[in-house]
């Protein structure tokens, strides 16, 4: 079974977040969900950049990044949106990594170097998604897909950006259970 560093969106560890990690621990998966804005939840995707801004996204990531190297090495490093960047950088950077699920976003590879040979990766977003598909997260990966071995893009039907946090009103059911079972067998998968 896997070890799973799951990082959460800018609205903060919400119930939707820990529900996902449930969802993966009832699998048999081991997974960890450090609260990179210390106890803070917000209501709107707005209210949550303006903290993560206010705060620093240096910080914020930072903290990722030390709760991450808290744990052993052989991580898969997944994160919902803001969470991307410390799984990103943490799956191009730190040795030992073992995958990578990045969803509703993704960054350019050359922000963090290079990708390193051998590590598997899955993105998820939504094909209509504002954030995702016109703010540039979706060409990055595509281009991290054609040229990674190991990676696969999933779009889903709609516009919604966080659809995988079940306690939010952009929640969708159905691309939620698909991308779920996309993601336990890319964790089956994982030495």
């Amino acid at each position: 079974m896997a070890e799973v560093v799951l990082f959460h969106h800018a609205q903060g560890l919400t119930q939707g977040v820990e529900g996902f990690a449930a969802e993966l621990r009832r699998a048999g998966h081991t997974v960890h969900v450090p609260d990179l804005y210390e106890g803070h939840t917000f209501e709107t995707l707005e209210d949550g950049l303006a903290y993560a801004r206010q705060t620093g996204f240096g910080t914020v990531g930072a903290r990722g990044i030390a709760a991450a190297e808290e744990l052993g090495d052989a991580l898969v490093y997944a994160g919902f949106s803001l969470g991307v960047m410390p799984a990103q950088q943490l799956a191009q950077n730190r040795d030992g990594a073992k995958g990578a699920l990045f969803f509703h976003s993704c960054l350019p590879v050359e922000e963090f170097g290079v990708w390193p040979a051998g590590v598997p990766v899955q993105v998820h977003g939504m094909e209509g998604d504002p954030l995702f598909a016109d703010e540039g997260d979706l060409d990055a990966a595509r281009e991290l897909v054609g040229s990674v071995e190991d990676a696969e893009l999933f779009l889903y039907p709609g516009k919604e950006h966080l659809f995988a946090d079940s306690s939010l009103p952009s929640y969708d059911q159905a691309a939620t259970e698909l991308l779920t079972r996309r993601v336990l067998d890319f964790l089956a998968r994982i030495n």
